[in-house]
């Protein structure tokens, strides 16, 4: 169990497919998604190691990162996500966003852990946005971007059920329309409890993770009736 006082930090659990095209911006991307995905920043040497390429390609990918505002160099050398970075983010899915940061902020506070929201991307559902408890130190943290599969773990299994049911599916998402919500345990990592319940006439669902069952045990119905909150006030807004 996590101690507390400290925060869990997740990271992506889905690789980037990429498909044949222009090796200079492929590269560029991956490069970009490192310096994202790393706690302190990267250097040109690590970069260029990451990538397979010599440093003075590395540093000129970098440098125009930085000149895009993507990427910012710190007086060591080192090189951390841009500002420009906040304002990307921002522009995506605005409005689902918008109205369930209210509702998302709530509810972690009264359950005193992280909430999340996901959206289908593919065959993996992905974390947009997340709400952590002010008044806990008891908890667990991640970085927008982590993805799960679909077809496991709680986020997934909750997306699915906002759909109609395709054979083949998963007990747990047959389960999920049943009682409103989808569970699961230990699926995505080890010791971990989760409850998610879809918005409604969205691809997207609210997360709870935390690794006391206690908590997850009565989360449920309290998911669901915020998910539903969050469906009513998008139609508000159509």
């Amino acid at each position: 169990m996590q101690e507390p006082g400290h925060t869990q930090e997740w990271s992506s659990t889905a690789p980037i497919k990429t498909r044949d095209g222009n090796q200079t911006l492929a590269r560029g991307l991956k490069a970009l998604l490192a310096v994202v995905d790393s706690k302190d920043g990267l250097s040109v040497q690590e970069v260029g190691e990451l990538l397979g390429v010599h440093r003075s390609i590395a540093y000129r990918m970098l440098q125009t990162l930085v000149d895009f505002g993507l990427a910012a160099r710190r007086s060591n050398g080192v090189y951390i996500p841009g500002a420009r970075l906040a304002t990307l983010a921002q522009a995506y899915q605005p409005e689902l966003r918008d109205v369930s940061g209210p509702v998302m902020r709530e509810l972690a506070d009264r359950l005193q852990t992280t909430v999340s929201l996901f959206v289908e991307e593919g065959d993996t559902a992905v974390a947009i946005a997340m709400v952590e408890p002010m008044t806990s130190s008891h908890h667990l943290a991640f970085k927008p971007g982590m993805r799960t599969p679909l077809m496991r773990g709680a986020a997934g299994y909750a997306i699915l059920a906002g759909g109609p049911p395709t054979p083949g599916e998963p007990e747990a998402v047959i389960l999920a329309r049943e009682v409103g919500y989808a569970r699961s345990h230990a699926e995505i990592e080890a010791g971990q409890y989760a409850v998610a319940a879809w918005i409604p006439s969205t691809r997207a669902c609210l997360n709870l993770i935390s690794y006391r069952q206690d908590i997850i045990d009565g989360a449920g119905p309290a998911m669901r009736r915020a998910a539903d909150k969050v469906g009513r006030l998008l139609r508000r807004k159509e």
